[in-house]
């Protein structure tokens, strides 16, 4: 046998058995239940703490480790609140004078993280940023509800990540 024959079957054996890592999380099984009471929404823009607790549970069922249960069958309770959604001018249209072309779209929403086992509270009131842009070129309100949407999904996408991340004990 060849030495480069030899380093090449040391070399695939080393990376075949890197492959054999598999992800699990650290989520206790006994953890593994979440439950997700409509957000409260103290913004003036309609139905965004609906439309970000509609996206949190899509995230956390995307994801699959926790499953989706009510709120007294939980082992983990996800509490939110929209505080701010503001939308600025970011460009302008220069054939239509001083109309705003674009606009940047962002929100923040606090979050607590609830052991419903024990009462612990496991975060208290983290608070999440979401930012997007949109045009607008007549109707404003339109184009926040649209990007609404996205800023729930980036909103949503950081609430699960740290919901994996947690410190359990």
């Amino acid at each position: 046998m060849s030495a480069a024959y030899r380093f090449c079957s040391v070399a695939m054996a080393i990376a075949l058995a890197g492959c054999a890592y598999s992800w699990r999380p650290s989520v206790p099984a006994d953890m593994r239940t979440v439950a997700v009471p409509t957000f409260r929404n103290s913004t003036d823009v309609t139905e965004l703490g609906a439309a970000v607790t509609r996206q949190v549970l899509r995230e956390f069922q995307r994801e699959g480790t926790f499953r989706i249960v009510r709120l007294d069958d939980a082992a983990l309770e996800v509490q939110g609140e929209m505080k701010s959604a503001k939308s600025d001018s970011v460009a302008y249209q220069r054939s239509t004078g001083a109309r705003t072309r674009e606009h940047r779209f962002v929100a923040k929403a606090v979050v607590s993280f609830i052991d419903r086992k024990s009462g612990r509270v496991l975060v208290d009131n983290r608070t999440y940023t979401a930012e997007t842009t949109f045009l607008a070129n007549d109707d404003v309100l339109t184009g926040e509800r649209d990007a609404s949407g996205r800023l729930a999904e980036e909103i949503a996408r950081q609430v699960v990540d740290d919901a994996l991340a947690l410190k359990w004990e």
